[in-house]
């Protein structure tokens, strides 16, 4: 059974929006929680952890009139947040903007949110398809779960609207061929597209008590890293974990996200058309300027934000 339920917690100045999950096992009832806290501020770029340049190239993509962000990674990556972030900086009062969410987990003043309501019929299709009737200029599909999800939001990119939603995908290269193993046509995935987003969360660092290190060549083994990162590594310091009152001995505090961008380029768009592999996209997007995970992760690695334990954890 799902559910869901509104906490105030008012000493603490947070209402939280509580989505319940429960599931019957021969030792009771499993519930699971997510907490949702309506009282935070709504995300910005800067806020959620671009470096600077990505952020620039990034912004340029969210000026355009018509066109395609993906936001992928697996559940839990912080790509609604993400989404939120980029809707902040696109909408202004000119512009019309309908999202569909489920579940809505900010308010936008002057944006139309819908809700999912799956058992009353209305799904992401459904809603997608009354939605282009009120003549948006901006989209906001809070998942692309099936194919008509998928074609309804290309086609929407493609016939002058802006349309932001999320996918599953361990990068941003495979995108594109995931659109394609659902039944988009893989000409009008290129076409429509104007960048993919790649990101993951990773534990932040107690600054309290975090350590700095030299790693040996026999730690940097271990942790399962590419050769090409261990060379970039070199003999540069690193910090671990250590654990105090502050981070409840665990030796982090918060998560930060690492990030992947890819902009669509002529090169990367042929590839995609010609159904190319995962991997000759991604070869042509690195010609072209994009960056993997590691190398953001690294350098907030080096930066000492996180671990290479840590990093290596979530991406190895």
């Amino acid at each position: 059974q799902d559910g869901r339920m509104s906490l105030n917690a008012a000493a603490a100045g947070r209402m939280l929006d509580i989505r319940v999950a429960t599931l019957p096992t021969v030792e009771g009832e499993a519930v699971t929680m997510r907490l949702i806290d309506k009282s935070r501020e709504i995300p910005t770029l800067r806020s959620i952890g671009l470096e600077p340049q990505m952020q620039q190239a990034l912004e340029v993509v969210l000026r355009k009139p018509t066109g395609a962000l993906f936001v992928t990674g697996p559940t839990g990556s912080g790509k609604s947040t993400t989404l939120y972030a980029a809707l902040n900086m696109i909408h202004r009062p000119e512009i019309k903007t309908i999202t569909v969410e489920d579940p809505v987990e900010y308010r936008l003043a002057g944006v139309n949110q819908i809700q999912i309501n799956v058992k009353a019929g209305l799904t992401f299709g459904s809603a997608l398809r009354t939605i282009l009737r009120s003549d948006p200029d901006v989209l906001m599909v809070g998942e692309i779960r099936d194919l008509e999800t998928a074609r309804i939001s290309i086609e929407a990119a493609l016939t002058g609207h802006f349309v932001l939603s999320t996918l599953h995908t361990n990068d941003a290269p495979s995108t594109i061929s995931r659109l394609n193993e659902m039944g988009v046509e893989p000409f009008l995935t290129g076409s429509a597209l104007s960048a993919v987003l790649a990101q993951r969360l990773v534990r932040r660092l107690c600054m309290s008590c975090r350590q700095a290190y030299e790693p040996s060549v026999e730690e940097l083994s271990q942790v399962g890293l590419p050769p090409e990162v261990l060379t970039k590594i070199g003999a540069k310091p690193l910090y671990r974990k250590v654990g105090c009152a502050r981070c409840g001995r665990s030796g982090y505090r918060g998560r930060i996200a690492i990030f992947q961008l890819m902009v669509m380029t002529e090169a990367v768009e042929r590839l995609g058309a010609e159904r190319a592999s995962s991997d000759e996209i991604e070869r042509a997007a690195m010609e072209g300027g994009m960056r993997r995970l590691w190398d953001d992760g690294l350098d907030k690695t080096l930066a000492g934000l996180t671990s290479l334990e840590e990093l290596s954890r979530v991406l190895a």
